[in-house]
């Protein structure tokens, strides 16, 4: 049985701007914190936006994609997510860079699950245009807007998200995704389920 913080999440389009407090938002930048990374690098970086801050709100909300921006707006806090694609230690590429992102993010969102918000990630946006208006360094490139709130009202959705909000969640079945022996080959779940009972 998996956890139920894993069970839990999800990622609504239907979020509330009800403010987050301040120490909430620190909790769920400490988990990003702890995330594991490869040597230990840390390369993940965020710009933080409030719905209350309106101009730096309207200024990552000014970057998303327009079909983002109908949503997210409602959102109580944007996070701009950017990755340092060198290293510190030895001034060369970092090649884990935007999993150990991931790896950041993925802590955050389970800890924003366990408070009752909930986060949606979008890769919808102008990756140029946040580079230009946060002025981000040449080692660094934005990754993905995260959206956060608390629950909100799907009915206040434009009708096409309404559609997609309320549809059916759904994940490929493990033997598509992990394998053994070579790539392809289907991992024996069928077979090891089969051994427990």
């Amino acid at each position: 049985m998996i956890h139920e913080l894993l069970a839990k999440r999800y990622s609504p389009r239907a979020l509330s701007d009800k403010t987050i407090d301040t120490e909430k938002i620190v909790d769920l930048l400490e988990a990003a914190r702890w995330a594991p990374s490869s040597m230990n690098e840390q390369p993940w970086r965020f710009i933080i936006a409030r719905k209350e801050d309106s101009s730096d709100f309207h200024n990552i909300l000014g970057v998303l994609n327009e079909t983002n921006k109908l949503w997210a707006k409602n959102a109580s806090l944007l996070i701009l997510t950017i990755a340092k694609l060198e290293t510190d230690s030895a001034k060369q590429i970092n090649k884990y860079a935007l999993y150990d992102l991931g790896n950041a993010v993925a802590n955050l969102t389970f800890q924003a699950t366990s408070m009752d918000l909930f986060v949606r990630q979008m890769g919808g946006f102008n990756p140029d245009k946040a580079i230009e208006v946060f002025s981000i360094p040449n080692d660094y490139f934005p990754v993905s807007v995260l959206a956060l709130g608390y629950k909100g009202n799907p009915g206040n959705l434009p009708e096409f998200l309404n559609v997609r909000e309320n549809s059916v969640r759904t994940r490929k079945n493990l033997d598509e995704l992990a394998f053994t022996g070579k790539f392809g080959l289907p991992y024996l779940l069928s077979k090891h389920v089969q051994e427990l009972n």
